[in-house]
Formats: C-alpha cells, structure tokens, sequence
C-alpha cells in the first residue's frame, strides 16, 4: 500500500471559490490542495499575424473553441485596427464562452449561435452557414481533430494562430515537495521537466487526465498512479478519492 497523500499540486488556476470538487476532497480527508498553472497562454503579435497572410475581414463567421480565442481575436483586431462588422456571425463551442462574447460585442445585437461544449454541437449551427467562409481563431496547441473536421466536411475556413501555450516559470517550487501532483495536458509533462530537468519521482503520485496527457507521461518515463476519466471514476476529482479511500 502506498503511503497516505497529505498533499496535492493541482496544476491548474485556483478556482477562487468553495464550489469545487477539489476543496470538498481537502475538507473531507484534511488534505493540503494547491493550484499552480504549469502553462500560460501569451499572444502572437499582430506583426507575426499578418505574416499568416490572413484577411480576418473576409471572412463571414468566427469559430470560437475557448474564451482565450475570443480574447485573442478581439485583440489582434484592435491592434490591426480593424472594425468588426455587425453582420460578423459568432459560432460559439458553449453557452459560456457565447456569452463571454459581451466584453467585446452588444450581445443582442449580434448573430450569435452556441453549442453544448463539444465541437459536433456547434457544427450543427455551422452547417447552416455552408456557404459562408469561416475563421477559426487558435492555439498552436490547437486539437487537430478540429480542422480535420472541418475539411471533412468541405467548409471554407481560415485557421488563424493567434496565441500560444508556454510553460510558466515554476523556479520558485523548486524547495516545494508534494505526494501528488495532478497534469492535465501533454504541455503540463514538457513544462515538468522544462524547469526541472532532474526531477526524479520517486514516491510522489502522478494523476494524469486524458489519453495524450498519458501517452506524455509515459514517455517521460513517468509512472503512472492515477488516470482519468475511466468508467470508475469520470473525473479527476473522482479518480483521485478513490485512490485516497484505497490507501488510507
């Protein structure tokens, strides 16, 4: 049996708030549960944009997949000194990031479609629009199922860098041990080791959630103590008491 987890990095913002799954697991079984964003999102120039060759106001309709892409769009336009048309048709991946859209735009106004979280659901709305072509404001972490979708399907579409994911200067945990630390994309593995090339794991825990946040891992040559989502456990939170409750 392992030895008992006393402490957790959730390598995430803090949520700033009780209404998380994570501080009931610290109340319940006394845990101490830090947040530390192991990335960071940091924009592309509009100098570097305009090298993509892309005319942002040629384009009938904008994909957002994330609040990042509408933050980013918004600001890119500014700098080029662009006006967005009233008539521009937002397709949003969820209700959250729709209505996200109020910091830049007069939300009734607009033409503003969403989803329910998930690419597909948006499509849906997209579909309608065939003929019109679309920007897809992104990462260049951006999940490839995405445009291979969207070429699948035969749409006109841009693809538009305009931020970046980078790994967060962690030096200041380098005296910081934890029984637990919690990844949640392959970006949180390379930002590990990018500060800390000698880590060695030895007894702490690695909790890792999704296929390619494994597949990282393990070519890292990490082990693997807990790993989500799975039919037991759906999420992270849950993975994780379970491994708890197994090594009280």
């Amino acid at each position: 049996m392992a030895e008992k987890v006393k402490s957790i990095l959730i390598t995430q913002q803090d949520p700033g708030n009780e209404k998380n799954p994570y501080y009931d697991l610290s109340k319940k079984y006394k845990i101490k549960i830090d947040y530390r964003p192991f990335i960071h999102v940091e924009g592309i120039s509009s100098i570097d944009f305009r090298q993509q060759r892309i005319d942002i106001l040629e384009h009938a309709g904008v994909i957002f997949t994330s609040r990042n892409a509408v933050d980013h769009y918004f600001r890119i336009a500014k700098e080029m000194r662009l006006t967005i048309p009233n008539e521009m048709k937002y397709f949003c991946m969820s209700e959250a990031i729709a209505f996200y859209l109020q910091k830049y735009i007069l939300f009734r106004k607009r033409k503003i479609f969403y989803g329910t979280g998930t690419f597909q659901s948006v499509l849906e709305f997209v579909s309608k629009h065939k003929s019109d072509k679309l920007l897809l404001p992104c990462s260049d972490l951006l999940n490839q199922s995405i445009p291979a979708t969207l070429e699948k399907e035969g749409y006109q579409y841009s693809r538009a860098t305009m931020f970046k994911t980078v790994c967060s200067d962690l030096s200041d945990l380098a005296d910081v041990k934890y029984d637990m630390l919690v990844f949640f994309s392959p970006s949180d593995i390379e930002s590990l080791f990018k500060n800390f090339p000698k880590f060695k794991q030895n007894n702490t825990r690695i909790a890792v959630f999704g296929n390619t946040t494994a597949d990282a891992a393990k070519e890292a040559k990490l082990r693997l103590d807990i790993t989500a989502p799975n039919p037991q456990s759906p999420s992270m939170s849950a993975a994780i008491e379970k491994y708890i409750m197994e090594n009280k």
